[in-house]
């Protein structure tokens, strides 16, 4: 049975839900969910997804990252409304896009079109064997992930849970990004978080932080923005 607090807690996030401007925009827009504007944001500053390019979306569904991105990729050449209908009617599949998107998680996700969608666990071989034949031996240009842990509120765990995340995505991405390729993940700011920009500084020849408008201000939510692998020398192949 819900204690009077709890309901308390539920009753405020359903108000603030239902109000709140970011989750009417990705109804209007027919996004997935808010989040996608989380990315819409940090990409209108820096110009991370441009047609031609090769996309992982790392823990994707409900799929409104894919989504952005599809749109993202939509050909330049098209006339502008054309591309604004699109954008309006959700993914339009007579749209043809210029790259490669893939998208991984552990859950079910409504197909999106020309999203190739693998459910598994990208720690698995075969998963990423899959992958692999997706890529077609390829590298990738960006790897995205909005992946965050299911929090217990005991905060040595959950901070664990974030490093463990963060860990799988950095791996990830240096087995398969292209040199100059970029690796975007969510983070959380608080215990644990001057190891994860610790981590990214390993990796990466350029770090910054990102807190998109769209990321509530009172959450501790945040992004890490890597480019450029330090070490190039890692392959797909990697054992």
């Amino acid at each position: 049975m819900q204690s009077s607090r709890s309901k308390k807690v539920n009753r405020a996030w359903l108000h603030d839900h239902l109000n709140d401007p970011y989750v009417k925009l990705a109804q209007r827009h027919h996004y997935r969910a808010r989040a996608a504007f989380k990315l819409i944001g940090i990409d209108e500053q820096d110009h991370l997804i441009r047609p031609g390019m090769t996309v992982v979306d790392l823990g994707s569904a409900p799929g409104s990252w894919s989504q952005v991105v599809r749109r993202r990729l939509a050909a330049p050449n098209l006339a502008e409304d054309v591309r604004k209908a699109d954008d309006l009617r959700g993914e339009a599949p007579q749209v043809p896009i210029q790259g490669r998107i893939v998208a991984l998680d552990l859950l079910p996700m409504e197909p999106i079109p020309d999203v190739n969608y693998l459910q598994g666990d990208f720690r698995e071989q075969d998963v990423l064997d899959r992958l692999e034949a997706l890529l077609d031996g390829g590298k990738v240009d960006l790897v995205l992930s909005d992946m965050a842990p299911n929090l217990s509120g005991v905060g040595v765990a959950d901070t664990a849970r974030m490093q463990d995340l963060a860990e799988l995505s950095v791996d990830f991405a240096s087995r398969w990004l292209k040199p100059d390729g970029a690796l975007l993940i969510k983070v959380f700011h608080g215990s644990g978080y001057s190891q994860l920009v610790r981590l990214f500084k390993d990796h990466f020849a350029v770090v910054q932080p990102r807190k998109p408008k769209a990321s509530r201000d009172r959450s501790a939510e945040t992004y890490l923005l890597g480019r450029r692998l330090k070490s190039a020398g890692s392959g797909a192949n990697r054992g």
